[in-house]
């Protein structure tokens, strides 16, 4: 058995790019990647309020790109995608990504506008389990990702529909359009048949996971956050989401996209087929997360996996589909961001050392100077 290694490092704010470039190190990243391929950095907003777990860190964003830069991965470009709750423009500049792409000169391409990027069927040699009776006319992915390495770049945090959301979960933006909510019903098996995917089109796979404060309860938006001072990478997308679960409180096995991932060959989710490296100590923790539901989910339970499942093509494939949209935007712009959710941030953005920092790349940009990030480039 081959094992798969997870780095996972117990992080401050006061030297976290530094840890960053160390998590980097300890998890290989130099073995994952194809040297002189482009690397796509691919965020994650899950809500374009800067609530606390939800999106891809200021420091998380900078910290990689200082680290690829300074081991020879000087190409570097972002892609954003948007979904029915999510804005990229307003997520990138209100979570502080903006400054940070003009400091490094690290391009930003939309998935959603044609200017910036094609798309083209693409028939995967793996047998697939949903994507081609989901999408009969053909699975279309990004030209762009071909032969390019990636990092994802996801944040610790439950998710109503899969348990947990990782690394795994972070190519559904990315590599599905706008019509990726076709497969809600089967989620599990659509993230394997991704992962599938991207092992034959990309050149490295690797992702940095952000847990400096992790996200219990109703994800990924929804959440209690918790500081958990912790950042964890991997060239494994299944083991490093595997790891968090079990942190988190989950036992990876039951939870089906871990599990057919590993049965499929994908990647180790079993914790005897994972070396931990760094702070091992942290991985055997266990935080009792639990998921639970919201609003949001409940009108979802009963459309996707309840009793009108059976009629999602006329909810979801017609114009009454923009019901649901405008119905999700009112739910959480314009209920629970203002009345609940920003008095959380608020919160921890002032009572938080990870809140102060976050203050602090709102007044500053970055943490550091381009000399610093560019020698190595």
């Amino acid at each position: 058995m081959t094992r798969s290694k997870v780095a996972v490092l117990r992080v401050r704010p006061d030297h976290i790019l530094d840890d960053i470039d160390r998590l980097h190190g300890l998890a290989e990243v130099e073995r994952a990647f194809t040297p002189g391929a482009p690397t796509i950095l691919k965020d994650n907003i899950s809500w374009h309020f800067p609530f606390p777990a939800a999106n891809t860190t200021p420091w998380q964003l900078e910290g990689t790109v200082r680290s690829l830069r300074s081991r020879g991965f000087t190409d570097l470009v972002c892609v954003q995608n948007k979904t029915v709750v999510t804005d990229a423009f307003k997520g990138e500049d209100l979570n502080g990504y903006v400054p940070i792409f003009r400091r490094y000169d690290v391009p930003v391409r939309y998935n959603f506008k044609p200017e910036d990027m094609t798309w083209s069927v693409y028939r995967p040699r793996a047998k697939m389990r949903v994507l081609d009776d989901i999408f009969p006319e053909g699975i279309q992915i990004p030209d762009a990702f071909h032969g390019a390495n990636i990092v994802h770049l996801p944040t610790v945090k439950c998710h109503i529909y899969t348990t947990t959301t990782g690394a795994m979960k972070n190519a559904f933006g990315g590599l599905l359009n706008t019509r990726r909510h076709y497969t809600h019903s089967w989620i599990h098996e659509t993230l394997v048949d991704l992962l599938a995917i991207q092992k034959e089109i990309h050149a490295g796979l690797f992702a940095v996971m952000d847990g400096t404060t992790a996200g219990d309860g109703p994800g990924p938006r929804t959440m209690r956050p918790v500081i958990k001072d912790v950042m964890l990478a991997s060239a494994d997308q299944v083991a490093i989401d595997a790891v968090a679960a079990q942190m988190m409180g989950f036992d990876p096995l039951t939870i089906p996209y871990m599990k057919l991932a590993d049965e499929a060959g994908l990647g180790n989710a079993r914790r005897e087929a994972i070396e931990i490296v760094g702070d091992t100590a942290l991985a055997d923790q266990r935080w009792g997360f639990s998921v639970g539901d919201n609003g949001a989910s409940m009108v979802g339970d009963v459309m996707w996996f309840g009793p009108l499942k059976r009629f999602q093509k006329l909810f979801f494939r017609t114009p009454l589909v923009n019901l649901f949209v405008l119905g999700s935007e009112a739910y959480h712009d314009y209920y629970r961001w203002p009345l609940r959710d920003r008095r959380v941030f608020e919160n921890w953005r002032k009572t938080t050392h990870w809140g102060q920092l976050f203050e602090r790349y709102q007044a500053d940009g970055t943490l550091s100077a381009p000399a610093a990030a560019t020698q190595a480039g």
